[in-house]
């Protein structure tokens, strides 16, 4: 990893990615293989027609001495629209898997903007609480830039999919197991995510979604996902610029959402000008990648368009 990418955020960067606390509330690793080409590896599947209704579900795990409390966002039965309903009756699947990692200060509820459409689209999304830059926490940074939190979104990862073999549990049989995962996050989540597809490969990511992210390294051939960057062009914490490094090095699919004239996360909120280019676009990304759907694909370039936003993608 070169210098000019580890010393970005190394360099005060501090408080001024400490989201959390301000931000509107709406809210062991795989053995990695050859992959192929994601378009290529899709399943065949039909993508959710309707909305579900949202269950939500908790567990402590832990990788090592790291607490890895995680909650998980799920297509539930029931009737769509309202708060999710706790330990809910899970909706019959299988669903693929998208995790999301929080920002610097933040937990996975300030992020319900992007993990509810998520699940009320026919994705689990289990989101960790990381243990040192969480809401509380000592806001330690060097966990992402030395790997930590990526090998962490690795075991929720393994963790979660292993719940689909697990006699007795609500989600045996109820995880699209064979469609690789998604990976998403914003600000230092972000960062952890472009981690998961160069520094810390995870081969079993499909698809990914880095909000305001940093480059994190150079890809290493062992991870094939379908990538989407969303940034401000104004961000004063995460610079676009490096965004932009990181969006030029990966392969095709690969597409880049800029909000115009926006700083770090205005479009990540739900009252956001043009957050609903962020959640329409975001939830089409993964509908494509993995569920195989086409017409998801075909309306991304609708999704993005405003006139405060660009949209260039390399879809092929």
């Amino acid at each position: 990893m070169s210098p000019t990418r580890r010393t970005f955020l190394t360099l005060g960067a501090g408080s001024a990615l400490a989201i959390g606390a301000s931000a509107p509330t709406g809210n062991a690793l795989a053995t990695p293989t050859a992959p192929s080409h994601p378009a290529r590896v899709r399943p065949v599947a039909d993508a959710p027609a309707e909305p579900f209704a949202v269950g939500l579900r908790e567990f402590n795990w832990s990788r090592g001495d790291r607490a890895l409390v995680t909650r998980v966002w799920y297509p539930a039965q029931g009737s769509p629209g309202g708060d999710p309903i706790r330990d809910a009756p899970v909706a019959g699947g299988p669903f693929p898997v998208v995790e999301w990692s929080h920002g610097l200060y933040g937990t996975p509820e300030v992020y319900l903007s992007e993990i509810l459409p998520l699940a009320e689209a026919g994705f689990v999304v289990p989101a960790p609480v990381f243990p040192t830059t969480a809401e509380g926490t000592e806001g330690n940074i060097q966990d992402v830039y030395n790997g930590n939190q990526s090998l962490d979104v690795s075991e929720v990862i393994t963790r979660t999919l292993a719940l689909n073999d697990t006699s007795g549990d609500p989600f045996a049989g109820r995880l699209d197991v064979a469609a690789g995962v998604g990976a998403a996050g914003h600000s230092l989540g972000g960062m952890t995510t472009h981690g998961l597809l160069t520094a810390w490969p995870d081969s079993r990511i499909r698809a990914a979604v880095p909000f305001a992210c940093v480059d994190m390294g150079d890809p290493t051939g062992e991870v094939a996902a379908s990538t989407l960057f969303i940034h401000g062009d104004q961000d004063p914490v995460c610079q676009y610029s490096l965004a932009r490094q990181a969006y030029s090095e990966l392969a095709a699919p690969r597409a880049f959402l800029t909000h115009v004239g926006q700083g770090h996360d205005e479009y990540v909120w739900g009252n956001g000008a043009t957050y609903p280019q962020t959640r329409a676009t975001f939830v089409d990304w993964m509908r494509w990648s993995l569920y195989a759907d086409t017409a998801a694909r075909d309306r991304l370039a609708d999704d993005a368009a405003s006139d405060g936003t660009t949209w260039e993608a390399e879809l092929g």
